[in-house]
Formats: structure tokens, sequence, C-alpha cells
């Protein structure tokens, strides 16, 4: 207070704004009293002030937090005692002060001092408040504008309700705490003549002890307040603006089962909106009718796990990617969506971004290299995560270390029947297993073809089933021996029954090179319609390709000419002006082979000319069935073999079902070629049951168990041997307990497993006088964390010990040899020509680091000189390190073909290769993150492995970070331009497709909406980090608002 020049006292009020709390915070945000001239009262609104700012700062860090609720409850005073013992303390003093004031005035005459100026801190404008009420009445109708301004529009239609409700508290609570004088002549009126006579009788007041001390009154009135019905709650008032009625009933109808309950909307669920996107975006304008009644099933409605199985090409994905979207939209919930290859995770990853952008959620890539642990969590958009079987897994096991797997609402699992595949089988296994253990409200939808033992898989899911043998296209299945063709039914005596003759003229020399009558059958259906011939090896694919080319009409030259010199051109540009002799001469003739020797480039632009028939004949082999969705008009088998191999009934059920292309072809054929000797192996083939699923977690000496078992003990799931059993006998394994562990007990197996990983320094087991406490290791957490395999576990970590003795920093070629898998050395022989050759292009300084790590200059020219070495020289090394000088060289050339011929390697090999040593490098990564020791790899191996993703120049790493763009097409984009993700993001799709060569609009759409998902994930990751590194943050709420959808790309 300072003395005015009138001799009246000036008091400055300081506001404060309120603040929305946390649902953590207990503690609250108060509006500051009406100052006096008091040193006492000062120092009270000080205190106050700071525990305001202290509080606002626990706001922002509260709001910083994952569990957020952006819908908590406004501050109350009253769990907040010592803010009132301020308050009382502060009265104290003031009435000390009055008393003194009234002992030393004229009790006739009152000061002047009853009336206060209150000067703006702006311009200095005298208001003056001629009582308590008027003041504090001013300073409440601030703050309440102050308090909603930051509102969304949606929500301040309420803050005028709230305003009125409050001024009427006040003014009864004003009628309450009226002085007494006036009490007696108040009786037998109304509430309204009441209230003014209190007002007036109030203003007229002579002596300042005869009404309450302003301190008092508004301490009441905020009690009052806080102490309201609910009414009147702001909570309520705001959760009701944005709680809509539409979503409340989504969420009712999710979550009760009821048979009455009315459908969330007019598609399953879902708005209109979605049911025009498919048609869009896929051209889908209706549902089979085992669609309709797949998702209507009464476990459908009641979210109860579900196995559906169908054959190939039944639009089982459709069914499921309906579930993802309800789960996403209405229940607001996350969704995992596990395929079984990179390229299926891409492909869908691409077809979804679009659907995530116009429905507001997240497309996230779980992939390779690709995928961050633990996810982003976002309080506006749920998020759906495509993710390959191993990352799958990891990601599951990141929430539960976060507790945030209550979050995934579900969980699709396509090609679910791979349960039984190997070691990828238990991994699945084990993902679902800890699902299912750990989380009653996350949903499981499995995608499996026919299986023998269905049951088995239902128990273990708990899941009810759904069986459909629907096609949208009729297939007939037929066999060739010698000249002829039969068509095969299982119910005759022999399976086949006669069809008819091939009739084709051979020359003698076209029946020496195609004694199986491929050309015949082909030229039957190409180049008006399409046609795959699946063959037993890579290098067959390539030869039949090109045997089936030299007979070939000159015809097939001339349909679509132009299209394929574009296919060409394409093909060539990929390989940096090289390509490959055998696609030269056949692509000409419409026809390509299709094989893991391809590079992603080659086999994208090759799948895309398939799809727009631009070819009409592939040659491939049995991966082309399982991995890729390319049907035909007919499918030949060459050989009912897989390499050596006799086909398995579900492998020739997956090859036989790509025939018939819905919406294109009335049939689909497919035609098994067969020898004589094959003839009783094939009845068998076309008649047999369906093969049974088993559990693959004691494979190779129990490998799957022991891993389960470290990733229970590490992420807390279990501690004893008790809780290990009791999980364990909700897996698989334990379903078929009876058919798989004939030799010894699971409660044995268990028991031997935990000796194994303490021996391997992976777990420590102790007593506490209950029984024996397990718990993980830090090599043990490095290791499950890291998902590297427990048989490298230890050779892993002796390497990176071994390599921070040395470690060489000025070239990447140390990095690249400790990031080499340890699975891939087994597939290379060295050439100790080559090896010796790229041996001496080395400087010194990776001379010396190649002799550190086992292999010296002397050791390679003897192995090249064929001469005889030491014994005691270990060859994985040796292997490994030759891998190593693969990715060098690749690393510094970024042109796949010249390596390719350096090292005499196949571009499939190298690019197999690659891909492997950018996932194991990511492995390896998470690994060191866990050891403190390994601290220096943790920056060295983040920029590696973004090298090895891409394998490109530095420039060229943002394009290739958007799905669908490879290295060709990157550097188209970077030569028009688009040099970053936000130039394609802000790009025009029909503009992009004018200005790249041979890009089309399909494809230009989906780079756009996919460098905008990645434009979003980039953005949200800095907000992440921003509010981690600064609290000072004044408004995140309104930063928050920043990165919402609508302004990302300005």
């Amino acid at each position: 207070t300072e003395d005015g020049s009138d001799g009246r006292q000036e008091i400055k009020v300081r506001r404060v704004s309120t603040r929305k709390r946390t649902r953590d915070s207990l503690r609250s945000l108060l509006t500051p009293a009406r100052k006096r001239g008091s040193t006492s009262l000062r120092q009270c609104s000080d205190s106050i002030q700071t525990w305001v700012i202290s509080t606002a700062m626990a706001d922002v860090k509260a709001y910083c937090s994952d569990s957020e609720d952006l819908f908590g409850d406004y501050d109350s005073i009253l769990g907040d005692s010592s803010l009132l013992a301020k308050l009382d303390s502060a009265e104290q003093n003031e009435r000390q002060r009055d008393h003194h004031c009234a002992a030393n005035s004229d009790p006739v005459n009152p000061p002047e001092a009853n009336f206060t100026a209150l000067h703006s801190s702006g311009d200095g404008l005298l208001k003056q408040a001629y009582d308590d009420d008027n003041l504090t009445d001013s300073i409440l109708d601030d703050l309440r504008d102050e308090s909603f301004k930051d509102l969304p529009a949606t929500q301040c239609q309420f803050s005028e309700e709230a305003s009125e409700s409050a001024k009427r508290m006040k003014l009864l609570e004003g009628d309450k705490t009226s002085t007494p004088l006036r009490h007696s002549d108040r009786t037998g009126k109304d509430e309204t003549e009441r209230i003014i006579e209190d007002k007036a009788a109030r203003q007229t007041a002579s002596f300042p002890k005869a009404r309450r001390s302003m301190t008092d009154q508004l301490k009441k009135t905020m009690l009052c307040n806080a102490a309201a019905p609910s009414s009147v709650s702001r909570t309520v008032s705001l959760k009701e603006a944005v709680v809509t009625e539409e979503i409340s009933v989504a969420m009712q109808a999710m979550e009760t089962v009821s048979a009455e309950t009315p459908d969330l909307g007019p598609f399953f669920g879902l708005p209109t909106k979605v049911k025009d996107l498919f048609y869009k975006l896929r051209g889908i304008k209706n549902l089979y009718d085992w669609q309709e009644t797949c998702l209507n099933l009464n476990c459908v409605q009641e979210r109860r796990n579900l196995i559906y199985s169908l054959p190939t090409s039944g639009g089982k994905t459709l069914v499921a990617e309906i579930l993802i979207l309800r789960e996403l939209l209405c229940r607001k919930k996350d969704c995992l969506f596990i395929l079984p290859y990179i390229s299926l995770v891409q492909e869908k990853v691409r077809g979804l971004a679009s659907f995530g952008l116009e429905l507001d959620f997240m497309v996230e890539e779980y992939a390779g290299s690709k995928g961050r642990f633990p996810p982003v969590k976002r309080r506006n958009r749920s998020s759906l995560y495509i993710a390959t079987i191993e990352k799958a897994h990891s990601l599951i096991n990141s929430l539960i270390e976060t507790n945030r797997l209550d979050n995934l609402g579900l969980v699709v699992v396509d090609e679910l029947h791979m349960l039984g595949d190997g070691s990828r089988g238990s991994v699945i296994e084990m993902t679902l297993a800890k699902v299912l253990y750990m989380s009653k409200t996350t949903q499981i939808i499995g995608m499996s073809a026919t299986l023998g033992n269905i049951k088995d898989l239902q128990r273990f899911l708990r899941a009810e089933n759904y069986t459909n043998d629907f096609r949208p296209v009729e297939l007939r299945e037929y066999v060739k021996l010698k000249d002829s063709i039969y068509e095969v039914d299982p119910k005759e005596e022999e399976c086949f029954r006669f069809s008819r003759p091939l009739n084709f003229k051979y020359s003698s020399s076209m029946q020496k090179l195609d004694p199986d009558h491929i050309i015949a059958l082909v030229t039957e259906v190409i180049p008006k319609h399409s046609c795959l011939v699946f063959c037993p090896t890579k290098k067959n694919c390539e030869n039949v390709a090109g045997m089936i080319c030299k007979y070939l009409k000159a015809d097939f030259l001339q349909h679509k000419e132009a299209e394929k010199a574009i296919l060409l051109r394409e093909l060539k540009a990929s390989g940096n002006g090289s390509m490959c002799p055998v696609l030269q001469k056949i692509v000409p003739y419409g026809v390509a082979y299709h094989h893991s020797g391809l590079t992603n480039e080659e086999r994208k632009l090759v799948e895309a000319a398939y799809s727009d028939g631009v070819l009409c004949l592939l040659t491939c082999t049995s991966t082309l069935a399982a991995g890729i969705n390319l049907p035909a008009r007919r499918v030949i088998l060459r050989s009912p073999y897989v390499a050596t191999d006799f086909l398995k009934r579900s492998q020739y059920k997956q090859m036989v079902g790509r025939a018939g292309r819905a919406g294109i072809d009335s049939t689909g054929e497919s035609i098994l070629i067969l020898q004589e000797k094959d003839k009783n192996m094939a009845k068998k083939l076309v008649s047999a049951p369906m093969e049974t699923c088993y559990s693959n977690l004691m494979q190779d000496d129990g490998k799957g168990v022991l891993s389960l078992i470290l990733s229970l003990i590490g992420l807390n799931i279990t501690n004893s041997l008790e809780q290990v059993m009791d999980f364990l006998s909700g897996t698989l394994l334990s379903v078929q307990e009876r058919q798989l562990c004939l030799e010894k007990s699971l409660w044995e197996i268990i028991q031997e497993c935990v000796g194994l990983l303490k021996e391997k320094g992976l777990i420590t087991v102790s007593s506490d006088g209950h029984g024996q406490i397990l718990k993980v290791t830090k090599l043990g957490k490095a290791t499950y964390k890291g998902s590297v395999d427990l048989t490298y576990s230890d050779i892993l970590y002796n390497d990176l010990s071994k390599g921070l003795e040395s470690l060489m920093l000025n070239s990447y070629l140390h990095l690249i040899y400790l990031v080499t898998p340890y699975d891939m050395i087994s597939q290379c022989q060295p050439d100790w020509m080559i090896y010796f050759r790229q041996f001496n292009l080395l400087s010194a300084a990776e001379q010396r680091m190649a002799a550190a790590v086992g292999v010296p200059e002397s050791f390679v020219a003897r192995k090249a000189a064929g001469q005889t070495v030491r014994k005691n020289m270990d060859m994985m090394v040796a292997r490994r390190l030759y891998l190593a000088l693969v990715l060098f060289s690749l690393l510094r050339e970024t042109n796949l073909w010249c390596v390719a011929e350096k090292f005499q390697l196949s571009r499939g090999f190298i690019q197999t290769l690659l891909s492997s040593s950018s996932a194991f490098c990511s492995c390896v990564l998470h690994f060191t993150e866990e050891l403190e020791e390994f601290w220096p790899f943790k920056a060295l191996l983040a920029e590696l492995t973004r090298r090895l993703s891409y394998c490109v120049t530095a420039e060229l790493i943002p394009l290739m970070e958007v799905a669908g763009v490879m290295e060709s097409r990157a550097k188209q984009l970077y030569n028009a331009g688009y040099k970053t993700l936000a130039h394609v993001a802000n790009a025009d799709p029909s503009v992009l497709a004018k200005t790249i060569e041979n890009l089309y609009k399909k494809q230009a759409n989906q780079i756009v909406a996919s460098a905008k998902v990645n434009i979003f994930l980039s953005l949200f990751c800095l907000m992440i980090w921003i509010f981690k590194e600064s609290v000072a943050i004044q408004s995140p709420r309104y930063f928050l608002k920043c990165f919402e959808h609508k302004h990302l790309y300005d």
C-alpha cells in the first residue's frame, strides 16, 4: 500500500490465473484476496503467490506425464489446510489493525479510509470500490474470464452459466453474512427485497467493525463455492461439452453386452465416412456375405477372442481392418497388426496411411530397424502398430514394462498357423501368451488357414472359431501327367479324373527344352490373362522364364510395348545404370522372375508391373505365395517340390489359392505338373486332411522356453518357479503337453531351464525363507531387451568388451564387424582371392583392426595361396569379417550392383545381408543401452543403424524414410526439388505424378500420405522432448494444440 496525494491509500491487486489440474495433483490454485494496508497481509499475499508459482510448475511437470487426464477436476481449496491457515493468520493481523484504528478514530465521523482507490497498473485509471463485495466480484469476474479464455470453443458456451451460478451463490452468501443490525427488519420479505435491503445496509454502515473482513468473506465464499453441488460444477459442465452424445453412446455400446444395444454407426459400428473411404481407396463397395456374418458374430460384438479360417484370397484381411478401425475410432484404443514379412508390413503401412490421415489416427511401422520402444504415447489420437513377428514381441515387452498394455485394445495376427513354424512360431506364442496373461481387456483376432487341430488354438487363446469355405472366384484344381490334364477330385478312387488332352505342336528342339509342356500351358492364357509359374529353386525360376520367352511369338513384344519400355528404364535406374541381363531379355515379352535374388527396388517394380497388367507371367518361388497377394488366372506348379522337400498341404493350398482374381476372372485354375514317380505322393497331397499346428517352444533344445522365462523374470511378470509354472500353464505348449513333453513334465522343464539361465549368468536365484526368488542380471536384461538370441548373448558381450579395448573410430569397419549377424556367417563361403584383394585395399589402421579381432594379413594370404593354416584359427571370425568387408564396401559405394560384382555374390544375398545387419544393429543398440560399460556404443550404433537401414547418401536418407520410396525414387524426388519430408508432405499428388517420371497417381497419393504421417511423428517426438527438457513452458496445453493435425503442414 502507498499513500496517495489525497491522503487515501492505494491498493495494487495482483491477479493470478486459475489453471485446470491434472488427476494426480491434489493441490489447489486460489484467487488472491484484496490487499490491505498491512505488512502481514502483504507477506501473506507474497507467500500465496510463491505457493501458486510452485504449484503451477508442478502442474507443468504433471502435464508432461503420460498419465495426465485432460478433463481432470478444477482445483479446490478443501484439501489445502496450509492456505487456510495463512488466511486465518492474515485475518488476525487485520483485526488487530482495525481495533487499533477504531480506538483512535472519531465514532461520529468515519474516516475516509473506508473508501479505497484501486489503481490500474496499465494506465493508472482510478476506480472507487464502495464495498468489499463489489471489489471481490470484479476480481472474480476477471479471473473467471482469464481461466476460460484458453478453453476450446465447444466449452466456452458454459462460461456464462457458471458465472451466473457463482453470482447467485455469492448473493445468497452475502445474505447470510450481512450485519445483524438489519436482520430483524427482513422478516416476511421475499428473497429479492432482502438482498437489495442487505446491500443497501452494507453501503451505509458507519463502523469498519460492523461488517465482516474481506479476507473472512473471501475465505467463506471460496469454501462455499468449493462445496457447491455438482449442478454448478465447472468440471461437469466441461465434461458435458466435450463428451458428446454420439461418443457416449458408442462407448456404452462397446462396453455393454446386450442384444438390445443399438449400433454405433451404419457401417458395422463405424461412420459412413469409413465405408466411403473403402470405396474411394480400395474400390470396395459391398462386403461378402461371410464378412457381414463374421462381423456380426456375438463374440465379435462382445469383444471376445476369435479365430477365423478361410481359403486364400477369401477377403480375411478386410474383416480385420474393420475391427481395427472400430477399436481405434470408437473405443479410442491402440491396435497391433502382426504380419509375417517385412514386405507385407510395408505394403500394409502404405495401404492404411491414407485411412489414418482421413480418420485421425497414427500408423506406425515396426519392421527391420524401424520402431520406437516404448512407442510414443499420444493423448488425442490412437495408434495402429503394424509389425513383424519379432518387432511385435519387443513392442509387447515395452508396453508391459511401462504398464501400458491395457492401452492396447486389439491384437490381430495374420497367418496364425505360423505358430507351428519353427523359431518364429515360438515368438508368436510368447507374444500372445503375455497379452493373455497381463491384460484382460485386450482382444485377440487370429486369421488362419484351415487346421486339423484348431481346437488346440482355441483353448490356448480362449477364442471362438469361425470357418467358411468361401472363395470369391471358383477354383478348379488340375494335375498334368505326360500330355494329359486330369481334374482333382478327392471323391474319386484315384483322386484324378481325366479332363482333356494337351494339344500343342512341339518341335523336337522344343520338346527337349520343355519336356513338361510349360510353354503350351502358359500360352493358353497369356498375354490377355495373367499366369504364375511356381518353381522349386531360384535358378530354375530364371531358366524357365528364359526358356518360355525363347519360343514365344513376336506378337508378345507388341503387347503394351510402351509400358514395358518404361519398366525397363525404371529397372535400369534402380541399379544405377546396371540391370540384370535375364530381366533385360524377358521383360519385353511381358515375363519376369520373382525370388529373393531381386533387390527391394526390383521386386517392387516387378510386383507393380504385374498388378497393372504390364507383365503377364511371373516365374517365382514359394515365398511369393505366402508373402505377396498377386493373384492370377492360372497357377502352374512346375514341380511338387520346394528345393528338395516334397510339398506340404498348407504350401500347396497357398500356391493354388492364388488362382482367380476377384472382380476380374470368373474362374481360377491350378495345374500341378507331375512325374509318374510322384503320382502316389500327389494323391496324398491333394486328399490328405489339413496339417496340425504344434507349439515350438521346445524346439532347439527348449530355446523358446529359455527365452520366455528370461523375459518373464526381467519384466517382473514372475519371480518364482511357481509363478513361472502358472504362466506356462496358459501357453500352447501346456495345451499340447501330452504330445510334446513325453520325456519330462512341464515342471521339470522349467526347473532345468532356470538352472541353465543361472549358469549363463542371466538370472540369479536366492531364497527368502518362503521359496526361491528369481531376478534378472544386467546381462540378462540386456539380452531380452535387445531380443538377442541366447546362443549368441555371451559371444556378443565378449566381442563388445574386446572391441572397447581397441575401438577404431576413423572408419566404420570395426563397428560394422560388431553388428554383422552371427546367423549369416554360415550362409557364405569366402572367395579367398577376393578376400585377399579387398584386404589389401584396407588402410593400415583397418588392417590392424582386422588383426586385433583375429584375422591377420598372413592368414588371408596363406588361404589365398592355398596353403595350410594353424588349426587354432577361428574360421567363424574370418567369415564374419568377410561379410563385414562386403557391408563396408556397400556403405562406401552405395551401389549394390558394383559390390555384388566385386565379391561375386548375388545382389539378393547382399540385400538380405544388409537388411539383416540393420535389424541386428538395432538389437545390439538396445543391448548396449542396458549395460553401463558399453555407453560409447549408444551414439555410434544409433547412427550406424540409420546408415545401414537405407544405405544411401546422407541427403537422401529423409526421403527414404517415406514408405514406398526406394533409392531411385528418392533420387527422382530430390532432383525434382522435393528434398525434405516437408516438401513431399506439402506436395499436390497430381502435380507430383506429373513431375516425377513413371509415377502413378495412386503411388503419389500413398507417398504424400506417408510423408505426412512421418512429419507428424517427428513433430510429436520433438514435442515430447521439449516437454521433458524444459518444464518452464508457461502454457503447455496451448503448445500441444499447435501440434494438432490441422496445423502440421502450414
